[in-house]
């Protein structure tokens, strides 16, 4: 005799997404573009946290808004939580804290392990949506050191451009243009990077041309949220 149990709204997907509150389109490969994963995800906007809000503003008035957002993932299912924004970092603990259940609150998170990965001699390095605006007290509360190399796409033509003002068109091409000028850009002036861990939620359809671009290992949401799955959900292996 087999017994289900139930308790919950949706069965088989165990990472739940706080999706900003946007208009953006959501290439494949990007955390909102539900292609992208070879699982089922959980959605649910948290309304009103739009990108602006989350970058220029740090998030100021956001906290009851993903709370409740995430609590709402956690009731219907999910046994983890991510979110659409490296920058929610800052939200890290408050999130962890009060849905009870694991948090991979930011793709930051990757750089103290990507960290111990590499050589001695070698750092890992940042690429973000926003350089000027990522502190060091977004990486802190992402485990990683403050003085971590940040390079963004905010003097680029389409990315940041589209992703902070919640366009709704996007040019593939000039926003993968703008990752990739970015990332050279961070390993000329740091010759010392051995790995870059991408900040932005959005920014994994670019992972392979900018990996490409400088050699080395790029980290992305995408590689952050596979393994973070795989322990919700481990694989059961044959015991033949």
């Amino acid at each position: 005799m087999t017994i289900i149990e139930g308790g919950i709204n949706v069965y088989g997907a165990a990472v739940g997404v706080i999706t900003l509150d946007t208009r953006l389109p959501r290439a494949h490969g990007d955390v909102a573009n539900a292609r992208t994963w070879p699982f089922p995800m959980l959605y649910r906007v948290a309304r009103g946290a739009s990108p602006h809000v989350v970058v220029h503003e740090r998030g100021q008035g956001l906290n009851k808004i993903l709370v409740d957002t995430a609590k709402e993932l956690v009731l219907s299912g999910a046994r983890g939580i991510t979110t659409t924004g490296g920058f929610l970092s800052l939200f890290q603990e408050e999130l962890s804290a009060a849905c009870g259940v694991p948090v991979a609150s930011s793709s930051l998170m990757q750089v103290p392990l990507v960290q111990k990965l590499l050589p001695p001699g070698k750092r890992v390095g940042v690429v973000t949506v926003h350089g000027p605006r990522l502190g060091p007290d977004h990486l802190i509360a992402a485990g990683a050191p403050g003085d971590t190399p940040v390079e963004g796409t905010e003097a680029g033509e389409e990315l940041t451009r589209v992703l902070l003002k919640g366009e709704a068109r996007l040019d593939l091409e000039k926003a993968e243009r703008d990752v990739v000028s970015a990332g050279q850009r961070l390993v000329k002036r740091h010759p010392d990077i051995g790995a870059l861990v991408l900040e932005c939620h959005n920014m994994a359809p670019y992972s392979a041309a900018l990996s490409a671009a400088v050699r080395l290992p790029v980290y992305d949401l995408y590689s952050f949220i596979v393994w973070f799955q795989a322990g919700l959900s481990p694989r059961s292996f044959s015991k033949d």
